[in-house]
């Protein structure tokens, strides 16, 4: 365990927009099973409404998004060197959303910036996972004004 500060940072806020993503499966999913997906904005709880509708939807969100990721995610060369410097200083950081796992991990990836990361989850997860109170960061600019 690192001994300097932890970061909490916003995954749709700072690193990568998975927003889009997610709404491109929804309509793709909704299509494909014929049904009509009516599911809340946040997505913690779409996840329980899908349940009921899809069933098994997680790995058809898993594979959707590692076909499609490269198109709404890109690499921020400027975030990157941000997360770094705060790693290389001893920082501990965890990423917050309410996107599922499966997407919130591709994101990372697709953004580069899952080397960075120790904790991926919910607020609640990630700051148990980084311990105390970790800073939340939920802006690329509330990130760059941490140098």
């Amino acid at each position: 365990m690192a001994d300097g500060p932890a970061y909490a940072l916003d995954l749709d806020g700072v690193l990568a927009d998975t927003r889009p993503l997610w709404d491109a499966w929804l309509e793709d999913a909704a299509r494909r099973a014929r049904v009509e997906l009516d599911v809340p904005q946040d997505r913690t709880a779409a996840s329980a409404a899908l349940d009921e509708a899809l069933g098994d939807w997680r790995p058809l969100l898993e594979r959707f998004a590692a076909d499609r990721a490269p198109v709404y995610i890109r690499p921020r060369p400027d975030t990157n060197a941000l997360l770094r410097r705060l790693k290389a200083a001893g920082a501990r950081i965890g990423v917050f959303t309410d996107a599922p796992l499966e997407l919130a991990d591709l994101a990372l990836a697709h953004a580069g910036a899952a080397r960075y990361v120790e904790a991926v989850g919910t607020p609640a997860d990630v700051r148990a996972a980084l311990g105390g109170e970790p800073v939340v960061v939920r802006s690329r600019e509330e990130l760059a004004a941490l140098r």
